[in-house]
């Protein structure tokens, strides 16, 4: 058995190199805080350069600095990922600073949550535009830069396309039509893009999460807000603090590891999908749930 694991280990440090995304270009998108944060910190420790973009540029550079002092390498690109004109300034930015892209991992996203019979028409949009069409335009401005072929293929030989579901996408969810609906879209997305793209040599997957550690699942009273087209947005579950302070916590009664998750386990399974342990992996949507829903 020891003599397998050092195998096994000697397969992973080859592939791996100085790191499992050693010398690559990755996108991350709504990388300030949460699950985008960690992953960026993760991709820069494993030898990816990263760009780090959110609507709070700010605290972009704050990530960006963390991974420079830490020895990486990465720059900040602010904006609202729903612009017109955001998928070319990331693009040009991307290309400018680093020459080639590998990677786009499309995490951006929020929750407005309205019970269907009195959910608004712009409560609606505004989820799709950032769930659905930014994803969709980010990867297709990115089209010159990953459907590659020949001596530029063999030049960036690890190109893949992580987007961002959950388990509302894949079961739907109460009070979440608009944000359902936009995640299950992410998953009929990425499966086209695996199947357009796959002769390029680009993987295309998707991560479906389920309870997770952000502001996203904090309580709704604590304040957290969000502006998007000059509209504030409460972000939290409602009464979460008192559920997880309650003896059975029900917001874990369902999860057969009962807990959470956290943003650096998120993270990992984006990590693992862009890196070339999932070479052969292409079309699938991972689901980190921690067990629910099976």
């Amino acid at each position: 058995m020891a003599s397998r694991l050092q195998q096994v280990q000697g397969h992973l440090s080859a592939s791996a190199g100085k790191g499992l995304l050693d010398g690559e270009v990755a996108i991350i998108t709504g990388a300030a805080q949460g699950i985008g944060r960690a992953a960026a910190l993760l991709f820069a420790a494993e030898g990816a350069k990263v760009v780090v973009s959110d609507l709070d540029e700010k605290k972009a550079q704050l990530v960006v600095d963390e991974i420079k002092a830490a020895g990486g390498t990465a720059i900040a690109v602010g904006g609202d990922v729903g612009a017109d004109d955001f998928p070319e300034k990331i693009i040009s930015a991307t290309i400018s600073a680093y020459g080639q892209l590998n990677h786009i991992v499309n995490n951006a996203g929020f929750t407005f949550d309205k019970m269907l019979h009195t959910m608004a028409d712009d409560a609606w949009d505004i989820i799709q535009r950032i769930h659905v069409r930014a994803p969709f335009r980010l990867v297709r401005a990115a089209a010159p830069y990953m459907r590659l072929k020949g001596e530029q293929a063999a030049n960036v030989p690890n190109r893949s396309i992580v987007n961002v579901s959950s388990v509302a996408g894949l079961h739907g969810n109460t009070g979440q039509a608009n944000y359902a609906a936009a995640k299950a879209a992410v998953t009929g997305l990425t499966k086209t893009i695996a199947k357009e793209w796959g002769a390029f040599g680009v993987r295309a997957n998707t991560v479906a999460y389920g309870y997770i550690q952000t502001r996203l699942t904090a309580d709704k009273g604590s304040g957290e807000t969000m502006e998007i087209a000059g509209k504030k947005i409460a972000l939290g579950i409602p009464n979460a603090d008192k559920a997880q302070q309650a003896k059975v916590n029900p917001m874990v009664q369902g999860i057969p590891l009962l807990r959470a998750g956290t943003a650096d386990e998120a993270a990992k399974a984006m990590l693992f999908l862009c890196s070339p342990l999932a070479s052969y992996v292409s079309g699938h949507t991972l689901e980190v749930t921690g067990g629910s829903m099976i």
